[in-house]
């Protein structure tokens, strides 16, 4: 009998380049952004399923003070596989805690897959092959593999990973060893590795096998594991904050890239909006706006007995929620955490976080 796929949803995070529709009981991945019905979490636990076998060998690991929240978007979602992080301190000890409850129940030889819970895929069938090549791959080999997803522009927000030396073939899909992950380049430093045609974007997604990512994490990250090891959820306060790709995927040798070419979004900021709705229109509109000699913007307006207008602008997002208006250059939404954080501060804003 093979070892069985146990896929995890990273769902701890706080969206804030979304707000003010992300808020701090509403973050990102409970939000529909694509018109689908499906918040972004319940689209990734759909897309997710068939290939884990059902509801019991999924597992998702949060934040405590949206716990409650996933649980009422996954009511199928057996108890005991939501795993609640008291605090959260990045993505490193997410994956050691998540690898170390699936070895514990499934066996060491397990197959793990993480996946961030606010990603945009509609192309289920590239979708699931990367993925079983990714599986079959990390099932024989000593292996940590992580899809890289083939760029489109010389984006900046996200992370670039090199090819190395090819390392085989699964499922018809191409498997490279890793060269190098670079984090979030300058936009002539992304130019250049896009030119190379050596690059893929990081995609956030790993899959191993239980025992290898373990062992690895004791040899890179033992400040993280050991403390789980022996303290379990309880130690979380003393971790380290450490994403993996710098606790771990940088200083492995077992990594491994597998190249897709299926249509991802990771819906980072409001300027996805624009990308998933591709409207013909001068601007992208989610809600009343009246537009007047206004191009490039994109409107968000929550209130359908409310109307936003717009005379003379260009390149800038409006988000209307609630009681929170937010108005900025399309180029500095990277900067509306800054902006969160300055509003901190102030005890009359604290019910708009």
């Amino acid at each position: 009998m093979s070892a069985p796929f146990i896929p995890v949803i990273l769902a701890g995070g706080k969206g804030e380049r979304f707000w003010p529709l992300s808020r701090r009981s509403r973050p990102k991945q409970f939000l529909c952004l694509d018109g689908s019905g499906q918040s972004l979490l319940q689209a990734t636990a759909a897309r997710l399923l068939s290939l884990a076998g059902g509801w019991e060998q999924l597992l998702v690991i949060t934040a405590a003070p949206i716990a409650q929240g996933v649980r009422e978007q996954l009511p199928e979602l057996p108890a005991s596989n939501l795993l609640i992080e008291p605090e959260g301190r990045d993505t490193a000890p997410a994956v050691a805690w998540g690898s170390l409850t699936i070895a514990e129940k499934y066996g060491p030889e397990a197959v793990v897959g993480f996946f961030p819970a606010d990603h945009y895929l509609p192309d289920q069938g590239g979708f699931e092959g990367a993925l079983k090549a990714a599986i079959a791959f990390a099932q024989t080999q000593n292996a940590i593999v992580t899809l890289g997803i083939q760029p489109q522009e010389p984006a900046t927000g996200y992370g670039y990973i090199e090819r190395g030396e090819p390392a085989g073939e699964e499922n018809g899909l191409p498997i490279y060893r890793v060269s190098r992950f670079t984090e979030k380049p300058d936009a002539q430093t992304a130019a250049q590795f896009i030119a190379t045609g050596r690059f893929s974007w990081n995609s956030g997604m790993f899959f191993f096998r239980a025992g290898v990512v373990l062992a690895e994490l004791a040899r890179h990250a033992p400040q993280i594991l050991t403390p789980l090891q022996n303290r379990g959820v309880g130690a979380y306060g003393t971790l380290e904050k450490k994403s993996i790709d710098y606790a771990l995927m940088e200083k492995t040798d077992k990594a491994y890239v597998l190249p897709c070419d299926f249509v991802w979004d990771d819906l980072g900021d409001w300027n996805a909006l624009e990308r998933l709705k591709k409207d013909e229109e001068a601007n992208t509109n989610l809600g009343n706006h009246w537009a007047l000699e206004s191009r490039g913007c994109i409107v968000y307006n929550d209130n359908p007995e409310e109307v936003i207008v717009t005379l003379g602008l260009a390149d800038l997002v409006i988000v209307r929620d609630g009681k929170a208006t937010l108005i900025l250059p399309k180029n500095r939404t990277q900067d509306i955490k800054a902006a969160l954080k300055s509003l901190q501060g102030e005890e009359k804003y604290q019910d708009l976080l």
